[in-house]
């Protein structure tokens, strides 16, 4: 595996690159708070199958710390990733995303739905964003952007990266990325904390900024940094269900996925209806978001409008491709 880097009009990305030139060419795009580095694992077992390029994305690894334009959603990264494919030479290839990395692939294939010859989204975010929507359909929270975005970080998170505290950011590893059962081999855990830690943190970066306001949780995402991308005042990837050419789409992930979920622990609406969150006004106020549903309408969309995806549920956590690595190269394996 070899640790690379390229310079395009827009940034300077590092990447990691493996597997067997002239085979089938697969991009993998990581998630939020992490690096290439959590595809090491999948890259080397698959190193026989495909030509792999993970890159990191700008504020995160080895990339630039540029700042985020958060009204535009996932494009800053989509355009980023579009100019490294381009530097690359790469005119067709397929791409997985995962979380974040998923909404970013989403965006991809809306903007460049005729480079992709497949697309695979493990725990991705849902196409309504993360926080601040209800129902399958993704109907908005009132004021725009509550309960979404920034503001909703996880305080002690934000304060572990700006600490390099190694010890809450193992911590979240083993219990949200992977499930809690599993023990990620010891050299690799310590790998997966300084790919954490190399999160840029500020409100152009991670978490980004927000503004106060009268309901409850009293925070609206703002219009800087990575977890405002994410807000369903910039984020709308529904457009995926309507675009031209139609890859096929695997929909992957863990059933013990505690972040991307209808019952998500990073909700705060759910957090609240399960009164873990003070002051929470009721459903009928602010119902928890729908995640897995939200997937399955837009997908459901794709597919009445032509195109086709497979839904695979496996034992497993947020990064199912580590804690039941056999399992999601089986599926993996079964679709392409």
């Amino acid at each position: 595996m070899e640790l690379k880097t390229i310079t395009t009009s827009r940034l300077t990305t590092a990447y990691r690159v493996h597997g067997t030139p002239g085979a089938r060419k697969l991009l993998l795009i990581h998630g939020n708070a992490s690096s290439s580095a959590f595809y090491e694992p999948l890259m080397e077992r698959l190193a026989d199958e495909f030509y792999m390029v993970a890159p990191d994305l700008r504020c995160f690894g080895g990339s630039d710390a540029l700042p985020v334009d958060a009204t535009r959603g996932m494009r800053d990264f989509s355009d980023d990733i579009h100019e490294l494919v381009e530097a690359l030479g790469w005119d067709k290839f397929s791409i997985l995303g995962w979380s974040l990395g998923g909404g970013m692939a989403m965006q991809y294939a809306i903007d460049h739905s005729e480079r992709l010859e497949a697309v695979v989204l493990q725990a991705p975010l849902s196409p309504y964003g993360f926080g601040g929507t209800y129902d399958a359909d993704g109907k908005k929270l009132e004021p725009l952007g509550l309960a979404s975005g920034a503001g909703c970080a996880n305080a002690q998170l934000v304060a572990a990266l700006q600490s390099g505290d190694r010890a809450f950011i193992g911590s979240v590893i083993d219990t949200i990325y992977v499930t809690p059962t599993y023990q990620i081999e010891p050299a690799l855990r310590e790998k997966f904390i300084d790919s954490v830690l190399t999160t840029r943190v500020g409100e152009g970066f991670y978490p980004g900024n927000s503004t106060t306001c009268g309901s409850w949780p009293f925070v609206v995402a703002g219009d800087r940094g990575i977890c405002n991308t994410m807000a369903p005042n910039w984020c709308d990837l529904s457009g995926l269900a309507d675009i031209p050419n139609k890859p096929p789409i695997l929909w992957i992930r863990g059933e013990q996925d505690l972040m991307v979920s209808d019952t998500s622990a990073c909700d705060l609406a759910f957090l609240g209806k399960a009164g873990l969150v003070p002051g929470y006004p009721g459903e009928e106020v602010c119902p928890p978001q729908p995640m897995l549903s939200q997937t399955r309408f837009v997908l459901d969309r794709y597919s009445a409008n032509g195109g086709s995806y497979h839904e695979a549920i496996i034992p497993g956590g947020h990064g199912c491709m580590l804690d039941h690595e056999d399992e999601f190269i089986y599926e993996l394996r079964n679709f392409f």
